[in-house]
Parts: structure tokens; sequence; C-alpha cells
């Protein structure tokens, strides 16, 4: 048998040979790193924002370094150049979170007005608690936290925020938290888990309470509903009939509608039907179920119709209505809180449908000039005309009330720092969510909205709920405040 013959290959080949296949390894895991590491690259829209969801939405948290969007830019500088002469100065400071959806589609209840003037009122709080009438210590450093449209990102935003407890941000508290929705609550609960405290600015929806660390300056849809039951009632409305949005997942809707269910019928008072119901959650259905309640109330004949749903439905129900067989028939609609979220031509073009149109807000700085005990005359001042808002961030009218409650808001946890502060010594989330249940008589927090006190379960204690009136020009008119307990605390 003839024996193969060995090739002896030379020295220089043989290490070409290793070296080739030493750099094809090398590739074989570098590639793939390389394009995880791009496609990171790509999603960095700043540092702690990233690009989510299909949208390539930028969510999470900046110091306003970041612009989640081009509206905002105005308030956003401001907050930035505060945070920078916070961050460079001597006193000690901590930082506190305004959170809620920046980046709007059509999905998302708020409007870019609403959002925009929340921020604007977050920012006066900021001011008044560093520099102004409020000065106190540790200063506030005012984070802007984007969970996304209808807070489809809040995990990633929410985890940013846990990793600024520890940071050099020291944040102790978050603000604002979004409309009342099922992703919004469990962002509370995760935030709760992890001792941040949080103040909720225009959250009502009533079953979200007895959370660790949580409060609200808003009214809760029960109240809110309970408020305008005592309106009606004094305005001698013997019926009515409820339309509420079954959507799952909107716990405004559903808590509204069942609250005033619950409240209004008494000896004098009646439901003349069930409950109609539509759901928005059906794109290709709900404004045709709103069509068809048109017929039914002109059979029905009630002196009042409740809305309880968000106000981009509402403006649907009432093109429907005026468009109604029984023209002879004078309608009147009253709705909850989410009305204000609806831009001003939204508003002029409903007032045009030629329905009278009444809700319950959650603030109006014309609550200052019509009953001055009933909200804060220091706080109050900064929404009027003239005041520091019209100074700051001319030509953006805010009869929404939004940059109140978000001011509010702000307020109530600045204040809960600087007794932790006062009380304690070391500022945790823990601990200044353990002050919000001391802010009682002289220490009540002294809102714009309202004189605010809190419950253990974390709702305020028989807020002011403003009663208004939508005109002919699409702008909010003040009636009168109501409150869940018929008259609102003073501030004597």
């Amino acid at each position: 048998m003839s024996r193969i013959p060995r090739i002896e290959w030379p020295l220089h080949i043989v290490r070409r040979v290793v070296v080739g296949l030493i750099v094809v390894a090398a590739l074989a895991v570098a590639v793939p790193y390389g394009a995880g590491w791009i496609g990171q690259w790509r999603a960095h829209c700043a540092d702690g924002v990233v690009e989510r969801g299909e949208a390539d939405e930028c969510v999470g948290v900046t110091d306003g370094g970041y612009a989640f969007a081009k509206h905002l830019d105005s308030v956003r500088k401001k907050i930035k150049k505060e945070n920078d002469r916070v961050a460079d100065g001597d006193e000690p400071y901590v930082s506190v979170a305004y959170m809620t959806s920046f980046t709007l589609t059509d999905d998302d209840s708020n409007s870019e007005e609403s959002v925009r003037h929340e921020l604007e009122g977050a920012y006066l709080a900021q001011y008044r608690h560093n520099n102004g009438d409020l000065s106190a210590s540790p200063k506030i450093r005012l984070l802007i936290a984007n969970t996304g449209s209808s807070s489809g990102q809040w995990r990633y935003t929410v985890d940013e925020l846990i990793k600024r407890k520890t940071s050099q941000d020291r944040l102790v508290a978050v603000t604002g938290l979004g409309p009342s929705t099922d992703d919004n609550l469990a962002a509370i609960r995760r935030l709760s888990q992890h001792g941040i405290a949080m103040v909720a600015s225009t959250m009502t929806a009533t079953n979200i309470k007895d959370i660790a660390g949580f409060v609200r300056v808003a009214p809760t849809n029960e109240d809110e509903a309970y408020a305008a039951s005592a309106y009606l009632k004094r305005k001698k409305i013997t019926s009515a009939v409820v339309v509420q949005d079954t959507a799952k997942g909107n716990l405004y809707a559903r808590t509204l509608g069942t609250a005033f269910s619950k409240v209004f019928p008494d000896k004098g008072h009646r439901l003349v039907a069930e409950t109609m119901t539509f759901d928005s959650s059906i794109s290709s259905a709900w404004k045709n179920e709103l069509l068809y309640m048109r017929s039914q109330l002109c059979e029905q004949k009630p002196q009042v119709v409740y809305f309880a749903g968000r106000g981009r439905h509402l403006t649907h129900f009432l093109y429907a209505i005026a468009n109604r067989s029984c023209q002879e028939r004078t309608f009147t609609v009253i709705a909850g809180d989410d009305t204000t979220n609806l831009t001003a031509q939204e508003l002029a073009r409903a007032a045009k449908t030629k329905v009278q149109v009444y809700y319950t807000g959650l603030a109006h700085p014309d609550m200052w000039q019509k009953e001055p005990d009933a909200v804060s005359d220091l706080s109050a001042q900064y929404f009027q005309n003239g005041g520091e808002l019209d100074r700051w961030f001319p030509n953006d009218p805010r009869h929404d009330g939004q940059a109140i409650m978000a001011h509010d808001a702000v307020i109530t946890a600045a204040q809960g720092v600087q007794m932790a502060a006062r009380w304690q010594g070391e500022v945790t989330g823990d601990a200044v969510g353990r002050m919000f249940h001391q802010m009682e008589g002289s220490l009540r927090v002294a809102g714009a909205s309202g004189f605010i006190s809190f419950r253990e379960n974390g709702n305020p204690v028989n807020k002011a709920v403003p009663i208004l009136r939508l005109d002919e020009r699409g702008r909010s008119e003040f009636v009168e405040a109501s409150a869940a307990g018929g008259k609102p605390p003073e501030g004597r």
C-alpha cells in the first residue's frame, strides 16, 4: 500500500491561515454585537431617552435638555435653565419628576395644549419653591418624564425614574401621572414599590386609591358626580339619563358613570332609562353607536344627559344630537373634567352644536374672582391676566385649568419635601409620602384650585369642584364652585 505523501506548509503560510481563522472567529462574534450596538445607537435620543414602540417615540426622562415635542420648547428651556442653576449652586437639592404622555397621537385623550399647560404650571411651582414666595430648602430640580402615547412605554420611563433615586438627581417624587388608565395605574404601583412619593394632578378615577406614597390633588370622579348632582338638583332638574363609555381600561368613564347613577336618583329625581353605552375601543362602531342614541333621547325626553366619557368622544356625541329629529327640544349635557383636554378648536366646534354643555372641571382661574375664599389668594394670582404665566408664556390661554392642577401637584410634592427635611432630616421618597398625611389645618396645601388635605387613602378631602359652562365662543365660563359635601372648604 502506497503511503500518502505528507505536505509540509511553509511557516509564513501557516501563520496566515491561523490569523485568518482568528479574524473569521472574531467577526462571527463582533458582527451581531456590532449590529446590536448600531441598533442601540440609532435608538438613542438623549441621555435617559430612547426610541420605543412602532412609532419610534422618544420616551424616558430628561432635565429639559431634550425636547419631546417642539411645542414644549419655551417651557422646557426655562426648566433646563433652573435645573442647571440648582445643580451648580451650593444649596442641597432633590428632584421631582413631572410624568405624562408628551408625545401624543389621536389615541390620547390629552391634547398638546393641555400637556403644555401642565408643564407650564409645573415650572411655576418649581420657580415659587426655589426662588419665589414659597422659597424653601432643599431646592428642586424638575425632571420631565414621557411615557409615550397612551402611556404605552411606561415601563421604560418608570425604570429610568427608579434609577434616578440613587443617582445625582436624588429623585424623591413623581407628579402628573397622566389620565386614569390601567397602564398609568400599573406605573403608579411600580413607583410605589420602589418608595417614590407620587402626586397625581388630573387623575380622577375613584378606584385608584390606597397605594403607599400616592395622593391626588384632583377631586375623584365620585366627588365630581356628587358635585354635579348637587348642582343639577339646585337647578330643579328632576330627570336625567347616563351615556357611558364601556371601553376596557377606561377607569375614568367607568367610575364617573357609576357614581352619578348612584347619587342622582332619589325621591324627587330619576333616571329615565338604563345607562346608554358605547365602546370607544371599537373604532369601527362607537361613532355609529352615538348616532343611534339621538332617536332614543328624543323618545325618553330627559332634562339632562350625563356624559361619562372622554372629551374627544363628547364632541362626536354633541354632533350626533345636534342633528336630532326633535329639534323643538332643548338638550342639556353635563360631562366630567376630561372636557378640559379638548383643544380650543374642538371646543369651538362643540359650541356650534347649539346644545347647552356644562361640565365639572378641576380648576378655573375665575374661581378666585367669584369665590375667593375657596382658593389660595397667593397661588391664584399667578394665573390671572398679567400674572407670571402670562408674562412667561404669552398668547397661550390657560382656561382649561391644567396649569393650575399641575402647579398644585408640584407644590404639594415640594411642601412634602420641605416638611420631610425639617422633621426627619434625610429626604427620601418614603418620607415625603408620609408627609402628605400631615397636611391638615394650617399645613393644608394652599392651592390655586382650592385648599387641599388628604384622606389616608390618598384622596383629597371635600375638594372644590368648579361647575363650568361652554359658551358660544367655545370658552369655559365659570358658573359656581361645588363639592362632594355641597360646599368646598374655605381658607379662613
